[in-house]
């Protein structure tokens, strides 16, 4: 395990290609000028009998952005946070109940542009003891475990496509068990094994 974690580590330190819902859509012309708010989500890996496991929520259906989609803990990026290392913490905590001193950073994901206007950075860390999971009433539905080797393999991805906003935009799905893992989560994922790869 100590290997692997240190192969993360290694990868990351690398500088890569951002990413965006729009990667898979060359026709899609962005306004240029446009603002986009900086956030930050934690990709949190942790110990159990699958070996390295990734832990991912599902949204509430509720919610303004992304209702019921499978995401990564995380959110946009307050006044009162240092940088985005910073949001994807004190997110995780809010939203599954992590506590930030609990979690080793190993490093971060180019950034990845959503549709829905956020500069993303994708934060992987290390929980490094057992927690509480607790997951925010009216935010997360819930929180479950993805075996870390199942999204980090290429060949687990296809791309499907849906017509949004008249157009129709291709995506990346990694689907694992009841969980349609898709969009910026799933692209954000998709990254990762770029990196990993080289």
């Amino acid at each position: 395990m100590h290997n692997q974690l240190e192969h993360f580590r290694n990868a990351l330190a690398q500088t890569g290609v951002g990413s965006s819902d729009f990667d898979l859509n060359p026709d899609t012309v962005l306004p240029a000028g446009r603002k986009l708010r900086p956030a930050g989500v934690l990709a949190p890996i942790i110990e159990d009998a699958n070996g390295l496991s990734l832990l991912l929520t599902k949204r509430a259906a509720a919610l303004k952005h992304h209702p019921g989609q499978i995401a990564f803990p995380g959110g946009k990026q307050d006044e009162g946070d240092a940088d985005v290392v910073a949001a994807a913490l004190r997110e995780a905590h809010e939203e599954i109940g992590l506590p930030p001193a609990n979690v080793e950073v190993l490093g971060t994901l180019p950034p990845h542009e959503t549709v829905t206007s956020f500069h993303v950075t994708p934060v992987i860390g290390f929980v490094k003891g057992p927690f509480d999971i607790r997951p925010e009433p009216g935010e997360v539905d819930e929180v479950f475990a993805v075996p870390l080797e199942h999204v980090l393999d290429p060949d687990n991805y296809l791309i499907q496509s849906r017509r949004w906003r008249g157009q129709m935009r291709h995506y990346f799905v990694v689907p694992y068990g009841p969980y349609y893992i898709w969009g910026a989560t799933a692209r954000m994922l998709r990254a990762w094994t770029e990196i990993i790869q080289k």
